[in-house]
C-alpha cells in the first residue's frame, strides 16, 4: 500500500532511437516508406480476396485475417512512432500506454494462432484433399478464426492488468518506442519476479503450443510431400505451403530472438532495435510474401486489373 501511495506517474516518455536530427530524418522516411507498404499491401490484400471469387477459400479466408491483424499492430505501433520522430518530448499518457499495449498483444497473439490455423488448413489440404472441402468448412474456418482472436484477447487482458497495477513512483522514460512488456516492468517500484514468471509461463504457452502445433503440421505435411512420386507434384504440393512457412520462420525466428535469450546477454537497446522486425518489417513482409510467392494471388490481381480496363474502355465508349 505505500508503494502504491507514492505512484505519481501519469505519463511516460519514450527514448526513441536517436536524438540526431539527420539520422531522425532519414529514419523517418524509412519507417513511413514500410508503413505505407504495409497499410496499402495488407488492405490490398483484404480487398483482391473479397472481390475475386477464386479466392474464396479457406486458406485465403485465413489470409484476409492474416493481413487484418498484420494492419492494426502496425497501425497500433507505427502512427505515434512516426510523430514521435519530430518531437522534443516523445510522452506518451498512462492510459495511452495501457492501450497500445492491449491493443498490440491482441493482434501480436492473435497472429501467432492464425498462424497455427493456417498451418492445419494446408495440413488438411496436403494430407487429407478428398476431405478438404468437408473438413474445412465454413462453420470450421470461422471457429479457427474466432479462436485467435478470443486467446488474443484472453492473453493481453492478462498482460495489461498485471504491468499497469504495478506501482510507478518517479522513474517514466521508457527505453523503447512503444510501450514493451519488458522496459516497463524495469520502471516498477515493486518485486515484479512473480509477474515476470506469469508473463513468461503465460508467453511460454502460447509460443509453445501454436509453434508445436505449426512444427508438427509440418512434419506430417513433408512426410505426405515426400509420398508423392512425380517431382512436379512434389514442387506444386510444396508451392502451396512455401508462403506460410516463410512468414511463420521470419516472426517465430524473430520472437525466440528476443525472448528466448540468456538473461546476461539483455539489452533494451537491443530489444529495442530487434522489435522493429516484429512491428514494422513482418506486417510489411507478410503480404509481399504471399503476393510474389502465390501464382493464385498474381492471377486474381491480372484478373482484376484486366476487368478494371475492360470497364474504364467500356465507359470510354459510351461517353463518347
Amino acid at each position: 500500500m505505500e508503494a502504491r501511495n507514492q505512484t505519481m506517474v501519469t505519463e511516460f516518455l519514450f527514448v526513441g532511437f536517436t536524438e540526431y536530427l539527420q539520422q531522425q530524418v532519414l529514419l523517418f522516411l524509412m519507417f513511413m516508406f514500410v508503413y505505407l507498404i504495409t497499410v496499402f499491401g495488407n488492405l490490398g490484400m483484404i480487398i483482391l480476396i473479397w472481390k475475386d471469387s477464386q479466392l474464396h477459400t479457406p486458406m485465403y479466408f485465413f489470409l484476409s485475417h492474416l493481413s487484418f491483424v498484420d494492419f492494426c499492430s502496425s497501425s497500433t505501433i507505427a502512427p505515434k512512432m512516426l510523430a514521435d520522430f519530430f518531437v522534443e518530448k516523445k510522452t506518451i499518457s498512462f492510459l495511452g500506454c495501457a492501450a497500445q499495449m492491449w491493443f498490440f498483444g491482441l493482434f501480436l497473439v492473435s497472429e501467432s494462432f492464425l498462424l497455427t490455423a493456417m498451418a492445419y488448413d494446408r495440413y488438411v489440404a496436403i494430407c487429407n484433399p478428398l476431405l478438404y472441402t468437408l473438413v474445412m468448412s465454413q462453420s470450421v474456418c470461422v471457429q479457427l478464426v474466432i479462436g485467435p482472436y478470443a486467446m488474443g484477447l484472453l492473453s493481453c487482458m492478462t498482460h495489461t492488468i498485471l504491468i499497469f497495477h504495478l506501482p510507478f513512483c518517479d522513474q517514466n522514460v521508457i527505453n523503447h518506442f512503444f510501450c514493451d512488456v519488458s522496459p516497463l516492468l524495469s520502471l516498477a517500484c515493486a518485486d515484479t519476479h512473480i509477474i515476470k514468471l506469469i508473463l513468461s509461463i503465460i508467453a511460454g504457452a502460447v509460443g509453445v503450443f501454436s509453434g508445436l502445433t505449426i512444427l508438427i503440421s509440418y512434419i506430417y505435411i513433408f512426410m505426405a510431400i515426400l509420398r508423392i512420386r512425380s517431382a512436379s507434384g512434389r514442387s506444386k504440393a510444396f508451392s502451396t505451403c512455401s508462403s506460410h512457412l516463410t512468414t511463420v520462420s521470419i516472426m517465430y525466428g524473430t520472437l525466440f530472438f528476443i525472448y528466448v535469450r540468456p538473461s546476461a546477454n539483455f539489452s533494451l537497446d537491443l530489444n529495442k532495435i530487434l522489435s522493429v522486425f516484429y512491428t514494422a518489417l513482418t506486417p510489411m513482409l507478410n503480404p509481399l510474401i504471399y503476393s510474389l510467392r502465390n501464382k493464385e494471388v498474381k492471377n486474381a490481381f491480372r484478373r482484376n486489373l484486366e476487368r478494371k480496363k475492360f470497364l474504364c474502355a467500356n465507359k470510354n465508349e459510351v461517353l463518347l
